[in-house]
C-alpha cells in the first residue's frame, strides 16, 4: 500500500471542496449579502482548482525533470511547444484538454483568467447618433455564471486525473 503523499495539490483539492460546500450553504442561507458570499466562494473555488492543476504540473515537470519545473501558471506547461521539448503522456493529455474548448480543463482555465476581466458593457453596434457616448456598466450584470454543480463536476474531474497521474508516475 503505497503511502499517500500530502501536497500542495491535495491541499487546494480539499480546499476546493470547502469552498464549494461554504458555496451551498450561502445560497441556502438568508443573509443580505448572499450574492457576495456565492461569488466569494465561487472565486475561492476556481482559485484553489486552480492552484491543484498548477501544484500536479508542477509535480510531473519534477517528475520528467523538466528544464523549466517552476513556471507560476498552468497555461505555460499546457502547449504544444512545452509538449514537444519535454514529451510525458500527462503532459500530453493535459495539453489535448486545454485546447478543447468543451472540456472541462479548458473551461476551468477560461473561468479562471475570466476573474481577472473587468466588467464590460455587452457591445452593440451604434445606428442612432442620439444615443449616448457614455453609458454606465453594471457590474451585476454578466455571463451566466457557472453553478457549483459545474465546479463541482471539474474538482471530481481533477481529482481523478491526480489520483491516475500519481498512480503512474509511481509505476516507473
Amino acid at each position: 500500500m503505497a503511502k499517500e503523499i500530502y501536497t500542495r495539490t491535495n491541499q487546494k483539492i480539499f480546499f476546493a471542496g470547502i469552498a464549494l460546500d461554504n458555496w451551498r450553504k450561502a445560497e441556502g442561507s438568508a443573509a443580505f449579502n448572499v450574492q457576495a458570499l456565492v461569488q466569494a466562494e465561487r472565486e475561492a473555488a476556481l482559485f484553489h482548482l486552480y492552484g491543484a492543476l498548477l501544484g500536479v504540473c508542477h509535480e510531473i515537470a519534477g517528475y520528467y525533470r523538466m528544464s523549466d519545473a517552476a513556471p507560476s501558471r498552468v497555461e505555460a506547461f499546457v502547449q504544444q511547444a512545452v509538449l514537444d521539448g519535454a514529451p510525458s503522456p500527462e503532459l500530453a493529455e493535459l495539453v489535448e484538454l486545454a485546447q478543447q474548448r468543451e472540456t472541462w480543463l479548458a473551461q476551468l482555465l477560461a473561468a479562471y483568467a475570466a476573474l481577472f476581466q473587468p466588467p464590460r458593457e455587452e457591445r452593440k453596434a451604434k445606428v442612432d447618433p442620439a444615443m449616448p457616448l457614455i453609458t454606465a456598466v453594471s457590474v451585476g450584470e454578466g455571463p451566466v455564471e457557472l453553478s457549483v454543480d459545474d465546479i463541482d463536476a471539474w474538482r471530481q474531474q481533477l481529482k481523478t486525473l491526480v489520483l491516475r497521474f500519481r498512480e503512474g508516475l509511481s509505476e516507473c
